[in-house]
């Protein structure tokens, strides 16, 4: 049953997704694998993470539209086989810093920080059972 397609997304809308997708990319590590503008705001993205099968996608927040979203009230995990460097690189970019990494009880070590839209994002080394 494995895939390398994500079947599972996280999904969230941005004041200014253009920058969110940017920071995503050049502070967290995902790969850009969709962007469809339309004008100055995004209207789809797909953002793939590296180390695995999953992705986010997003798009601009428009009050209003179908599938509207809060810009701030996601809330991730992701799977990461070097908590520490992701951690650097949030923290050289100005991340506000949640947790720093540590290792926790569970067998893990994790960082949680915050994104510029608000979203609170985990990194860690558990994969899950």
């Amino acid at each position: 049953m494995g895939t390398t397609t994500p079947s599972i997304w996280l999904t969230l809308q941005a004041h200014d997704a253009p920058a969110l997708i940017d920071w995503y990319v050049e502070v967290l590590g995902f790969r850009v694998a969709a962007r469809h503008d339309d004008g100055d705001l995004v209207a789809h993205a797909e953002l793939r993470w590296p180390e695995g099968v999953g992705g986010v996608m997003l798009g601009s927040f428009v009050e209003g539209r179908p599938f509207t979203i809060a810009p701030g009230s996601a809330n991730a995990y992701v799977v990461t086989a070097d908590p520490d460097a992701v951690h650097a690189r949030a923290v050289a970019a100005g991340a506000e810093v949640l947790s720093t990494p540590a290792d926790t009880d569970f067998g893990s070590r994790q960082t949680i920080l915050r994104d510029p839209e608000g979203n609170t994002w985990s990194f860690g080394t558990y994969p899950g059972s």
